[in-house]
């Protein structure tokens, strides 16, 4: 099955009917990726993707398949094909076999429900880490393992253990721990420091919450009373459970920063769309 949704994608700056897509474009070689979450037909913080899409492309010792102004484009002429309100948009730069490809194209979101984000989700630990966090490359043995585990165990995300028995980051998000009024997150050199994250860290800091750049042990994390991730898809959502240990969902202050995260999303669409 082709993760490629809709009718249309952008393959090297040209627009291709869906039926030309094909998985191995991406999954073959080497590739570097962002996924943009589109809100109100919009991109969501795009000028921090392509920060980081500029790093991650410098961190692999590649070169840019696409400067940021094709990239606005062909975000830009697949939106107006597709008219897609909510939706994640991904973009790739393909290396393989000394021939490259930038792709741009839907991918099918799973959003959380408005009863995950009331209740919390359930969590897993799993034993891995990432070869390179500050590079967002795609690891397909990882992924494909933790897919499967989430599967089988009725999970939502895996938090990811090294082997100092720390936990680092989720596997498709970060992971923020809530001791009284203090947050506990690991260091920017052990994770893939998230645009969700980015900004998060930002409001704590503007509304004076302490943050403590602490990884937390796996065996420790039932000393903490709310836990939550953010990411791309599921924004500011908390935890209820970690494996057997259970946490509070309901959290006043995890429901906050998620507004001025959604009221920060908004203002970055606008900012695109001056431009």
């Amino acid at each position: 099955m082709n993760e490629c949704i809709g009718n249309n994608f952008i393959l090297n700056g040209e627009l291709r009917p869906v039926g030309q897509f094909d998985n191995s474009i991406v999954y073959e070689g080497d590739s570097v990726y962002e996924v943009i979450r589109m809100i109100k037909g919009g991109p969501v913080f795009f000028n921090d993707h392509m920060d980081r899409l500029l790093s991650s492309v410098t961190l692999q010792k590649r070169e840019m398949l696409a400067d940021f102004q094709d990239i606005r484009r062909a975000i830009v002429s697949l939106n107006r094909t597709e008219r897609k309100r909510e939706a994640n948009l991904k973009i790739v730069f393909n290396y393989n076999k000394g021939t490259g490809n930038f792709l741009v194209y839907f991918i099918e979101p799973i959003y959380p429900s408005a009863e995950q984000y009331r209740l919390g989700v359930k969590g897993i630990l799993v034993h891995a880490e990432r070869k390179n966090p500050e590079s967002k490359v795609i690891n397909h043995k990882l992924r494909s393992s933790i897919y499967h585990r989430l599967i089988m165990e009725g999970a939502y995300e895996a938090l990811l253990v090294n082997d100092k028995n720390i936990i680092t980051e989720g596997s498709r998000s970060n992971v923020f721990f809530l001791k009284g009024n203090i947050l506990y997150t690991a260091p920017d050199n052990l994770i893939l420091n998230g645009i969700t994250r980015k900004h998060i860290l930002e409001i704590c800091s503007e509304e004076k919450v302490r943050v403590e750049f602490t990884p937390v042990a796996s065996g420790e994390i039932g000393e903490y009373e709310s836990v939550f991730m953010t990411g791309t898809s599921p924004m500011v959502l908390p935890f209820c459970c970690i494996d057997e240990t259970y946490f509070k969902a309901d959290s006043e202050f995890i429901k906050r920063l998620r507004l001025q995260y959604l009221s920060r999303a908004e203002e970055s669409i606008k900012r695109f769309r001056s431009q």
